[in-house]
């Protein structure tokens, strides 16, 4: 399968699709989802840029980007008004793929953004300066929090992917959630939309899995992808090794799942 899969390039759509991965629990899957979505996208011809906008910069480090003192991040692109394209460092090993790193300075960017003009549009204005013809996604890494970094990620996107885990607690907060998607829809941009979530950490052992991925597909219909995570050491050994799984393990059950997921994202028309 994953043989099969590796030659077959997927469709590009008509423009830059610009998708914000967020939820703000944490331990869901953003960072997991974002890096191996946008490194199974950039090996069936698709050209990806990362934007990792949570401080932590585990995207960063799952991508192999250089991150000390002298890295110049997103941070200077929201504060300093940096050009991204100066910013994206190629990632190791992948062809196609970018990533805009983020550095521990993003974590005061929230208070220095605050006094700054148009404060909630500042990485909507980068974009509009970079000459995205030259790319097919755009895929934000947002911090698990709605403060104002997640905020800017929304309104510079068009789309929003909600990773959701198969656990107990997996609907508590998202109606927040939900409701500063609908805020920024209606103040800020309004051509936002939930356009896919996708339920992560799926254990077939246990009814509770199956029950939460029930409900939220009862809720969501046809929002949520057909295919589902599931629990995987691979997937959560890669990051140490600086990989994603897409090319740590690529014939592990953590990949397939995110291989396919990644398929039914670019043959899925855009939706409104």
């Amino acid at each position: 399968m994953s043989s099969r899969g590796q030659e077959e390039v997927w469709p590009r759509p008509e423009s830059c699709r610009v998708i914000s991965v967020a939820n703000q629990k944490g331990g869901v899957g953003k960072t997991t989802t974002t890096v191996n979505i946008a490194a199974a996208l950039a090996m069936h011809g698709q050209r990806v840029l990362v934007v990792d906008l949570d401080p932590q910069g585990n995207a960063s480090t799952a991508l192999s980007m250089e991150r000390d003192n002298r890295t110049r991040s997103i941070y200077h692109c929201l504060v300093e008004d940096e050009e991204i394209r100066k910013l994206a460092q190629p990632v190791p090993d992948i062809p196609n793929l970018w990533c805009a790193p983020a550095t521990i300075d993003l974590a005061g960017a929230e208070i220095e953004l605050v006094s700054l003009v148009a404060r909630e549009a500042r990485l909507k204005r980068a974009f509009a300066a970079y000459d995205t013809s030259d790319l097919d996604y755009i895929l934000i890494d947002c911090p698990p929090s709605l403060g104002l970094l997640t905020v800017n990620a929304m309104v510079a996107c068009d789309e929003v992917m909600i990773p959701i885990q198969c656990e107990y607690y997996a609907l508590e907060g998202l109606g927040q959630l939900l409701r500063n998607v609908e805020l920024v829809q209606s103040h800020l941009n309004p051509g936002l939309a939930v356009s896919t979530i996708l339920l992560t950490m799926y254990d077939g052992r246990t009814r509770l899995s199956q029950q939460v991925a029930d409900e939220v597909r009862s809720h969501f219909g046809d929002t949520v992808l057909k295919t589902l995570i599931p629990r995987s050491v691979r997937v959560s050994e890669a990051p140490s090794y600086g990989q994603s799984v897409m090319t740590y393990d690529p014939g592990s059950s953590g990949a397939l799942a995110y291989l396919e997921a990644a398929r039914e994202i670019a043959h899925r028309a855009k939706r409104h």
